[in-house]
Parts: structure tokens; C-alpha cells; sequence
């Protein structure tokens, strides 16, 4: 039994998917779980709860941690720790292998211009905090052979219907708007495709070999800038590239009248500097190769 923890989710689709390469038994974990393949099993539960999360991850033989809660600080900070506790405590109980799916939130804002797995972690956002918590909580289990587990590392997404590519630029583009960019559109800010994440979350988990480390998932080599990704996808939806840009000053001023605005200003340096996530670790070790920033644009455009 291979169980997905937050199915339904920008990563628990896909991944139920590939996964059915490997296994027919899958369980899919949420508070409202829906098949994907035709044998998934479904189970409800709130992994807040430690006997809920118990009965999910039991019988399970590698559980994917992919849960994405909502964008709020107080809900991350109450819940994560929570979440990632009783996960924990359910792998070790049930002898199951842990594949955390994680951001890059914690990294240390000054190393975003090449994002190895070796960078300092060092959070300068509430958020980041959040996840260095967690993360550190995984590794120190990790550390102390508690625990087979991995940590499955993503940069933004480009083809969920929330990300802020589609966001802010895609959307206003279908509604006949100007893009719009924060802070910098001559920065570079490379970005991961979904199908290219799930994949290797698929693989990474069903190597023995690949656990108790850290993996970058493959993302979009090319070193695009914000202006250059508003150009491609003008181009493949034929219309002017035109666009606007929001400074971060008006985010952060917007974000004292709207909570989500807030939310998403805290993360806006990452915007103002280059922003580049190396995935070389994982495409040398399984000879894979990422999807073109052109055909990931199709695939989104296609989906959205």
C-alpha cells in the first residue's frame, strides 16, 4: 500500500497517477478524498488528529506527505507542527517509509539566485519558519534512524490554477488585462511543472536508495525572467506581451486591507532577486530530463 496524504491537491493528482505505475493499492488521504485511478482507496481524516492520521498511514508501505494547507500564517503555525508530529509518529508506529513534499520557503534569501540543496537555511519570513520547524523535526528522526524518510524539494509551481503565474498573468490575459509582475520583471524566477514533480516524487519513493537526503525536483532550466515568461505565453495565446508591475510597497500596503495580499507580500523578495532552483542532483542520478519552459507553458495553457 503506497498512501497519499492530501490527495485532491496540486501534487496529490498527479502523483496518484504516476504512482499507479508502481502499485495498484493506493490509498488517497483528505478531508474529502475522489478517486483518481479506479482502485484508489479512499479515507477521510484530519491529520491534526493523531488516531486519524494513525488509521491513514496504517498497512502503508511508503506514505507521501503532500499536504497544502490554507495560505494563512496563523492556520501554518497551528496546524504544521501538528500535522507533521502525528505523521511522524504514525511511520514509526506502522514501519512506513516517510516522502515529504517541501518548498523552499526556509532558505536563506541571499542564496536564491542558485538554489542547491546545500544552501543555509536560514528563514527571514514567518512562514519559512514554519517549515524550517518541520523540517527540522523530520530531519532530526531522520538523524536518529527513527525513521526511513525524504525530503522532496519544489520551487513555484507554473500550472495550478492558484499559482501566482497563472495569477497574475495567465488569468489577466484570458480577461483581456495586462499581466501583471511583482517587484522585478528582469529577474530571473525559474519554476517547476506539476507533472515533472509528481513524477519524481513517484520515483524518489520507490527508491530504496534516495531516502534519508534531501532531492531539488526537476524544474525548468532555462533561466527565464519574468519579462521573458509574460513574452512566452503572449506568444502562444497570440497577444501583446503587455504588462504592469507592482512594487512591493504597494503589496505590503494593500496587505493591510486584505489578509491574503499580506500573506503573499511577506514572500515577495522572492521576486525582487534572481531566483533560480537547481535540480542537477536528481536529473544526473536518474538521467531525467525536465520539461522546456515552452512546452511546460503549453501543457499549462491546455490544462487551465
Amino acid at each position: 500500500m503506497q498512501t497519499i496524504l492530501g490527495a485532491g491537491g496540486a501534487i496529490g493528482v498527479p502523483l496518484a497517477k504516476i504512482l499507479h505505475k508502481y502499485t495498484k493499492e493506493i490509498r488517497l488521504v483528505s478531508r474529502n478524498p475522489q478517486k483518481v485511478n479506479d482502485t484508489d482507496q479512499l479515507l477521510t481524516a484530519d491529520l491534526t488528529k493523531i488516531n486519524e492520521t494513525d488509521k491513514a498511514v496504517a498497512g502503508s508501505k511508503i506514505v507521501y506527505l503532500v499536504v497544502g494547507l490554507s495560505y494563512n500564517i496563523k492556520i501554518w503555525r497551528k496546524q504544521w507542527p501538528l500535522i507533521m508530529q502525528n505523521v511522524i509518529e504514525s511511520c514509526k508506529k506502522h514501519k512506513s517509509k516517510l516522502v515529504f513534499f517541501d518548498n523552499i520557503y526556509l532558505y536563506d534569501r541571499n542564496y536564491l539566485n542558485h538554489m542547491t540543496e546545500e544552501i543555509p537555511i536560514r528563514p527571514t519570513s514567518k512562514k519559512g519558519k514554519v517549515r524550517t520547524s518541520i523540517y527540522r523535526m523530520l530531519m532530526q528522526e531522520i538523524q536518529n534512524k527513527n525513521i526511513n524518510a525524504l525530503i522532496a524539494r519544489s520551487a513555484d509551481f507554473m500550472d495550478t490554477k492558484n499559482g501566482l503565474l497563472t495569477f497574475t498573468v495567465i488569468d489577466n490575459f484570458k480577461k483581456g488585462k495586462k499581466a501583471m509582475w511583482l517587484a522585478n520583471p528582469d529577474k530571473i524566477h525559474n519554476l517547476t511543472y506539476t507533472g515533472d514533480a509528481a513524477e519524481a516524487t513517484a520515483l524518489l519513493g520507490n527508491t530504496p536508495g534516495a531516502y534519508n537526503q534531501v532531492w531539488h525536483l526537476p524544474s525548468i532550466k532555462e533561466k527565464f525572467t519574468g519579462k521573458q515568461w509574460i513574452e512566452l505565453i503572449a506568444k502562444k495565446m497570440n497577444i501583446q506581451p503587455q504588462y504592469s508591475v507592482i512594487p512591493l510597497w504597494v503589496l505590503r500596503l494593500t496587505g493591510i486591507f486584505i489578509p491574503i495580499i499580506r500573506e503573499i507580500a511577506e514572500m515577495g523578495y522572492q521576486y525582487d532577486r534572481d531566483y533560480f532552483f537547481n535540480s542537477s542532483k536528481f536529473e544526473k542520478q536518474f538521467h531525467y530530463t525536465p520539461v522546456t519552459a515552452e512546452k511546460g507553458i503549453e501543457l499549462t495553457l491546455a490544462s487551465l
